[in-house]
């Protein structure tokens, strides 16, 4: 009898406790959130800004790759996962080189989300795994887990720029019509990143 009140109020515990985990869970991804819109706005407006996301607080934004794709860090995010999961480091930081370059540039949206869909209204994405039909989620968690954390260092403006200014790319086993319109600005083991002549 004793055991089983024992184990009664260790269950009573633990079920008190869930709901203040998922609380203090739901309360740093909202934290998180607003300082990834501030960094994105930071960048798109080539402005400081006086935030820093945490890992923690990216992975509280999107754990696992499947968050609707409504904010800065998921939408980072999954277009580095897609473009570039199952390839180094200087790959996935070139594809984010990209959509923060496209932010700061005012011939793109102004949010890393408008960046990525941009084109999907008239079916030419500029990033293909946008319109190619599939699921959106992420597969494979510890390269999504990577491509996250690519994508909260460019918010953060940690990453750097192996692109040098570049506002698209193609993988080097394709010749898009449009790289020969182009300067040619870097390449990395799987990509060609160019930009328009100034």
């Amino acid at each position: 009898m004793i055991k089983a009140a024992s184990a009664l109020m260790a269950l009573v515990m633990l079920i008190q406790t869930v709901p203040a985990w998922a609380v203090a869970q739901s309360a740093l991804a909202e934290k998180a959130l607003d300082k990834a819109k501030v960094l994105e706005q930071r960048a798109a407006h080539s402005r400081s800004a006086p935030v820093t996301l945490t890992k923690a607080g990216a992975a509280a934004i999107d754990p696992k790759g499947d968050a609707p794709l409504e904010d800065p860090v998921s939408c980072l995010a999954r277009s580095v996962y897609w473009e570039a999961k199952g390839t180094d480091r200087k790959n996935m930081a070139g594809v984010a080189s990209v959509v923060m370059n496209r932010l700061s540039d005012q011939a793109f949206p102004d949010t890393i989300c408008g960046v990525v869909t941009q084109g999907s209204e008239t079916g030419r994405c500029q990033f293909s795994w946008w319109c190619d039909g599939r699921p959106d989620q992420a597969r494979e968690l510890g390269e999504y887990i990577e491509a996250r954390e690519i994508a909260r260092q460019a918010l953060n403006g940690e990453l750097g720029d192996p692109t040098r200014g570049a506002l698209y790319f193609h993988d080097k086993r394709v010749s898009p019509y449009w790289a020969d319109l182009f300067t040619k600005t870097a390449e990395t083991g799987s990509f060609e990143f160019y930009r328009p002549e100034k």
